[in-house]
């Protein structure tokens, strides 16, 4: 067998050594257009887990590389003249340079050839070759000839960055930030031997462009950034290795690729995948890609075979690396956007940036740490400095404490009669404020009979459905610690359909209502074309709604929501998918936005001045053409001005045709954005099912409150458990619960003991 790598990066030359090393009598060769000891970068890191991936795959190499490694565990985090450390982290730093001589060392013990200064445009010299291995790095030449086969996505990144070294030596994993007339600065550096560190400088591209930095030479870059961080380089200069270039500077760019193989060539490293540098990933990623191909090549019956299973298995991998890489290069790109929180949020929000290191994940590495941010959370909250779960710490709205930041999210029920709730209402909303959830909030309540979206849906537009929802509130008023929410809303063109458990949002078979739209567009091609509407239609529906809101108030609900999401008829007017219309409530966003306006404008007259209003959005249309994250940052503005207090943040449903990113908290980015870049109390919402997710988001600053869909039809007192889950006795049960909770926790206690116990010795059991 003939193997050739082009391409003397870690992805090559590991993948070369293991090749050659599982098979001997193969020619194995590496093909690099550098010399051996060029390199232009400086120390690279990643985690203790890589360090056991290798020293499973060629524990030699391993032992080598481990030998060399400096080693570190805290992380220490600089901003606004405050330092916040966070320890346990586990992070292992290399020279480049001296990692790529190690893998070049151990190739040449095992037989494989290695040939530098030599550029490689195309593979049609090594035609004969059996596989190909296309390891030639982010501008891969290889992936570039065969570019309508591997239809790479190129997205250039918002930021400038620059890679230095220095002599300085860092106890820590070390970000500072600093502020310039021209917006943030921040620094990203690490030792990685015993008298040398990486020193990476960042900032957006409109900062660097503002700072003049487009016109200086590399030396005026150099000292620029000197000058700038030198409370942190203590006297040390910056070094640059990438002299032969004209300037240090330049942009990440983030590569995916659609295809990874074509014939018996296989994209490998950044070739196939790049994830920013901010998650230290793009040399695991390299190295784990050459583990899982020589295993595939081992275990598979032929080549085709085996570059087909190297790319299943790894593909999903990467997808998680490089979504968690996403989030952490947008939480560098927009540092402005999180520099208005303390710095024990800031510094918070960094550190969990990601989505993939959460609040539990740190209480592991670091419990002091994590208990400090809880008794600084509990104190913001104004309750004694005390290590609480952020989960539990209560949240303020105008007149409103809600007693902790859990919150049952509207959901259609579709078990009405004409409108009215019954019994089943009373036992499934009681159940979940017994439940200990903070908030409780209504399904979308119908403001008429044809704005529900099927025969079963709630409403408030009888005085029957008055009596009946007022007996509700009552209820949790009376009995539980909890509030409660009235969400109102129109169907518009996503109404008249069965139960959500029939045929999903399909139409009635008979007996359809006629529905009313901002434009005559049907929700999908079995939907009924709906009515554009006329100004007499606007009219009467806000008049609707005015009724209903003055039948909440009456009815003593804590807090009210109108529904401008998903599709339903105001979310409708926002979204440019669905209104189409010429007038002036179509065309910009500010006026698809001006009847939803014009409606919460005439609730918000009506409803107390000392009750929150919130309204939920669809914070991105998942479509092209439709409302991005960028609109939905506009579209809280302008509900901001209007007077909303908390912008309940979902996504999608707006149009058939939407094809979300989904994953745990996929929507809490939108929330997180809308919260600190125009400083607007929100609610996440979306795959959020975890005590860990909330905790995490509360503590970070992402929103102030999180609501919860289908954890809470699983269990109607999913927050109890969680408190007990989390060893949270003070979390309040009903007294006819309470020998319940003794037993729950006396249980949980008695499982952690177990697994916290080492094992038993033979005589034990015996």
């Amino acid at each position: 067998m003939w193997i050739v790598c082009i391409g003397g990066g870690p992805a090559g030359l590991y993948f070369a050594l293991l090749a050659k090393k599982d098979n001997p009598d193969a020619r194995v060769m590496v093909v690099e257009r550098n010399r051996p000891n060029d390199t232009f970068g400086w120390g690279v890191v990643f985690s203790d887990q890589t360090l056991g991936n290798l020293q499973q795959a060629d524990p030699i190499s391993q032992q080598r590389i481990l030998e060399s490694f400096h080693h570190w565990d805290n992380i220490d985090i600089h901003f606004k003249g405050r330092t916040i450390s966070s320890g346990g982290h586990g992070f292992i730093g290399i020279g480049r340079m001296r990692m790529l001589n190690l893998l070049q060392e151990r190739c040449q013990e095992l037989g494989v050839e290695l040939c530098f200064q030599t550029d490689v445009a195309d593979e049609s010299a090594y035609a004969d070759a059996d596989l190909i291995i296309a390891s030639d790095g982010a501008n891969s030449a290889i992936r570039r000839k065969y570019v309508e086969h591997f239809q790479p996505d190129i997205e250039k990144r918002a930021c400038k960055f620059a890679w230095f070294g220095t002599h300085q030596k860092f106890d820590a994993f070390t970000f500072a930030f600093e502020q310039t007339e021209w917006g943030w600065f921040q620094a990203h550096a690490y030792q990685f031997d015993a008298d040398t560190s990486t020193f990476i400088v960042e900032t957006p591209e409109e900062n660097w462009l503002a700072a003049g930095m487009d016109q200086m030479s590399a030396d005026e870059s150099v000292a620029f950034c000197e000058k700038l961080f030198a409370k942190y380089l203590g006297g040390h200069s910056l070094m640059n290795n990438a002299k032969h270039l004209k300037s240090p500077w330049i942009n990440f760019n983030r590569i995916i690729t659609a295809h990874w193989t074509h014939k018996n060539i296989v994209l490998m490293g950044d070739a196939a995948h790049t994830a920013h540098f901010s998650i230290g990933s793009g040399t695991k990623l390299a190295l784990e890609d050459a583990i899982a191909l020589a295993k595939a090549i081992r275990e598979e019956k032929d080549v085709a075979s085996a570059l087909k299973a190297y790319e299943e298995e790894r593909r999903v991998e990467v997808l998680k690396i490089q979504n968690a890489a996403r989030n952490s290069t947008d939480w560098f790109e927009n540092v402005d956007r999180y520099t208005g929180l303390q710095a024990e949020q800031f510094a918070y929000s960094l550190l969990t940036r990601s989505q993939r290191i959460s609040h539990e994940n740190l209480r592991l590495r670091d419990k002091e740490y994590v208990a400090g941010m809880e008794r600084w959370i509990a104190g913001q909250s104004g309750l004694p400095a005390k290590a609480i779960p952020p989960m539990f710490t209560p949240f303020s709205l105008r007149g409103v404490t809600i007693p902790n930041r859990v919150v049952m999210s509207p959901m259609a029920m579709y078990s009405c009669e004409d409108g009215t709730p019954d019994d089943f209402y009373l036992v499934h909303l009681g159940s979940r404020a017994h439940g200990g959830a903070g908030l409780i909030f209504t399904e979308m309540t119908c403001v008429s009979a044809d704005a529900r979206i099927s025969p079963g849906c709630a409403g408030m537009y009888k005085t029957e459905h008055k009596t009946a929802w007022k007996r509700i509130v009552d209820y949790v008023h009376t009995r539980t610690s909890a509030k409660i929410a009235m969400q109102l809303g129109h169907a518009g063109p996503k109404g008249s359909t069965q139960l959500g458990w029939q045929e999903d949002g399909e139409p009635l078979l008979s007996d359809n209502w006629p529905l009313i739209a901002p434009s005559e567009i049907s929700y999908s091609p079995h939907h009924q074309m709906p009515r554009q509407m006329t100004r007499e239609d606007m009219d009467r529906v806000k008049a609707d709604f005015i009724r209903a809101a003055v039948w909440a108030r009456e009815c003593d609900f804590d807090w009210l929501e109108l529904h401008c999401a998903h599709g339903y008829l105001l979310s409708a007017f926002i979204s440019p998918l669905t209104n189409q219309r010429d007038d002036e409530y179509g065309g910009s966003l500010e006026n698809r936005c001006r009847y939803p306006l014009e409606i919460f404008s005439a609730l918000r007259e009506v409803w107390p001045d000392e009750k929150p209003m919130s309204v939920r959005i669809s914070a991105h249309d998942w479509a092209p053409g439709g409302n991005t994250d960028n609109d939905a940052v506009e579209i809280a503005k302008l509900f901001k001005a209007a007077g909303v207090d908390l912008m309940d943040v979902s996504s999608g449903q707006t149009t058939r045709s939407a094809r979300p990113i989904y994953g745990r908290m996929y929507q809490t980015p939108f929330s997180d954005r809308i919260r600190n870049e125009i400083g607007i109390a929100t609610m996440a919402v979306g795959a959020i099912f975890e005590p860990d997710h909330i905790n995490s988001i509360i503590a970070a600053g992402r929103a102030d409150l999180c609501a919860l869909a289908r954890p809470h039809l699983a269990d109607p007192y999913w927050s109890l458990h969680a408190a007990a889950q989390l060893g949270y006795t003070e979390m309040p049960w009903p007294n006819p619960y309470l020998p319940g909770k003794l037993q729950l926790e006396r249980n949980l206690a008695k499982a952690a003991a177990q697994l916290a116990a080492p094992p038993s010795s033979p005589e034990e059991e015996k």
